[in-house]
């Protein structure tokens, strides 16, 4: 694998890894940070790695897994430190500060997707419920959450620049 096609690799998942470690750590750096990890080690091992499914599959699988290590090492350290609070890394000045034009650039493109989708696409982002309980409440099947979710996912990413679309959906949280 060359250079060129790594970083439209990582270009095209970075978001999408992102919001995968967010769902389990509920921390935007340390979520970027697991992802940023993830890349270099695919990066390094390159070689001897065989992806047998998409790249998306594996990298879904490797950052949870990642995620999943991060937070159990985490609570070793705590439990290391007689049940101290580990203080939370302080939220970068872009987060508290977003332009309030990017913020509604994201609500104006939210309302533009069909009330269903939309439905669907807030339900699991902002509600943080999972597919089978979209599937359930909403009495259709996982398939049809998980084509929603891809076609919203794909709308926004088409519409607006990636970076700003995972910092504004991460503060939906």
């Amino acid at each position: 694998m060359d250079l060129t096609k790594f970083e439209a690799l990582y270009k095209e998942n970075f978001a999408f890894l992102s919001l995968v470690s967010f769902q389990i750590t509920k921390d935007k750096e340390v979520s970027k940070d697991i992802v940023q990890e993830f890349f270099i080690y695919f990066w390094n091992k390159k070689e001897e790695i065989n992806i047998t499914t998409s790249f998306k599959s594996y990298g879904s699988r490797a950052v949870k897994n990642l995620s999943i290590q991060h937070l159990e090492k985490s609570k070793q350290i705590v439990s290391i430190e007689k049940n101290k609070l580990v203080p939370d890394s302080e939220e970068p000045v872009f987060f508290e500060k977003m332009e309030e034009g990017k913020i509604s650039k994201v609500m104006k493109l939210l309302n533009q997707l069909p009330e269903a989708r939309r439905n669907i696409f807030l339900a699991h982002v902002v509600d943080n419920n999972s597919y089978s309980e979209i599937a359930e409440n909403e009495n259709i099947s996982i398939n049809t959450v998980k084509t929603q979710m891809k076609r919203s996912y794909s709308f926004l990413r088409e519409k607006m620049d990636t970076c700003i679309l995972i910092l504004t959906i991460t503060l939906f949280r």
